[in-house]
């Protein structure tokens, strides 16, 4: 019914708040794992406050491509955020900090360790002035420790952690990611550790550390790499697409010379593909039964699976393996990902619009919520914007913003 003929106007409920509307998050940190788990936490509703160098500005501005003169990696990560000069090395600049901290949740930092207590800024200083702060120091390799105090980039923690001696061909060279892999993974498992430290505040009512080193989250998702060589004294190799726990499982071309990949963790699905590509005989051999022991007779399973994909077009395979419940992907690069259905009907690369470059696509928030769900509602911002509104919030005075904000040039 049409709300004139009630003679009453219908009012549209007002947007549920962010999950995380309530927090206040400073975001101290650079490249890349910290001020990603901030983005996150800013997905969700958080206030997050950028501290930039006044003369410098964050590194990620300059990172990778840029369009008309805005770093397009800067438009993405720094979502969400509001943008503040302010210099930490000054003692006025530490003095609007703990103003800031003072209001805050949580601060998520990456210098090297000493760092913060070298400016009169370590977590003893920082709990007095607010008992719940969360403060999260994300460094290559922790707090303590023969290594605490080296240069820490993710691309060491790739090498450290025993992912690139696994990537890459049997007899080639080690190899990384073209990407942030392991700041990727560490700035999911920094946001996962402030919203455990926060659900502890609720109990205990106080702050506290969290001391995560990138190296640590990678070495986790590898799998039971250390377990089995403690037990067993194995070394995992190189195989490639392969994998040591199934087969088959690997990239194949196709013949219009498109790629996919498979997957047979489970039997029953190792079992469809071989009856898909005409071979059901190979399911009877007594090793069939085991996914180590069908790795070790991949050679074969990988000459019968790929010679049936390579008589056919993608489209074909995909849909043939599809028909039979079958695990199969396309290989996509980013104009695939892009026009894939399934991503389109999830929003998984939506547009948001920004003030300098007008519509502009991006990764969606990382998952739906039913009742408070996140939002992208702004792209990174210009550098400072919002240091007079934020300071002054918190209490700075109006000579002081103006010498702060000058601070550096």
């Amino acid at each position: 019914m049409d709300s004139s003929d009630t003679g009453h106007a219908e009012s549209t409920p007002p947007p549920a708040p962010g999950a995380l509307h309530d927090l206040v998050v400073l975001d101290i940190a650079t490249l890349f794992a910290g001020p990603m788990a901030a983005t996150m936490l800013g997905d969700f509703g958080a206030e997050v406050v950028k501290i930039e160098h006044p003369d410098r500005g964050d590194p990620v501005r300059t990172h990778g491509a840029a369009k008309d003169g805005h770093g397009l990696w800067w438009k993405m990560l720094a979502r969400n955020k509001k943008s503040v000069d302010l210099y930490l090395g000054s003692e006025e600049g530490r003095e609007a900090f703990k103003k800031m901290v003072a209001g805050a949740d949580v601060v998520i930092e990456n210098f090297r360790p000493g760092t913060l207590e070298r400016w009169g800024l370590g977590y003893d200083v920082l709990r007095e002035i607010n008992p719940r702060l969360v403060l999260a120091r994300v460094t290559g390799f922790g707090q303590f420790g023969p290594h605490a105090k080296r240069p820490g980039f993710g691309t060491l923690a790739e090498a450290m952690s025993g992912f690139a001696a696994i990537t890459g061909e049997p007899g080639g060279p080690p190899t990384l990611p073209p990407f942030g892999l392991a700041d990727g993974i560490a700035a999911l498992t920094t946001a996962y550790s402030i919203m455990t430290a926060l659900h502890a505040r609720t109990h205990t009512g106080r702050g506290q550390v969290i001391d995560l080193a990138i190296t640590e989250p990678i070495l986790t998702v590898l799998g039971p790499q250390p377990t089995v060589y403690d037990q067993l004294g194995t070394v995992q190799e190189r195989l490639g697409n392969r994998s040591s726990n199934n087969a088959p499982r690997n990239t194949y071309r196709t013949a219009d010379g498109g790629w996919v990949a498979i997957s047979t963790s489970a039997q029953t699905i190792a079992e469809r593909v071989m009856r898909l590509v005409g071979r059901p005989d190979l399911i009877e051999q007594p090793w069939f039964a085991s996914g180590a022991e069908r790795a070790e007779h991949a050679d074969e399973l990988d000459a019968a699976v790929g010679d049936w994909i390579g008589r056919r077009d993608r489209d074909e395979v995909v849909a043939a393996f599809e028909e039979a419940q079958a695990a199969v992907a396309p290989i996509y690069d980013v104009r695939d990902v892009f026009d894939d259905p399934q991503f389109q009907a999830l929003d998984t690369i939506t547009t948001v619009e920004d003030p300098d470059l007008g519509p502009l696509r991006m990764q969606n928030v990382l998952f739906r919520l039913s009742e408070t769900p996140g939002e992208i509602r702004t792209t990174g911002p210009a550098q400072g914007a919002h240091t007079a509104e934020v300071l002054s919030r918190f209490g700075v005075d109006t000579e002081t913003i103006e010498r702060l904000t000058g601070e550096g040039r």
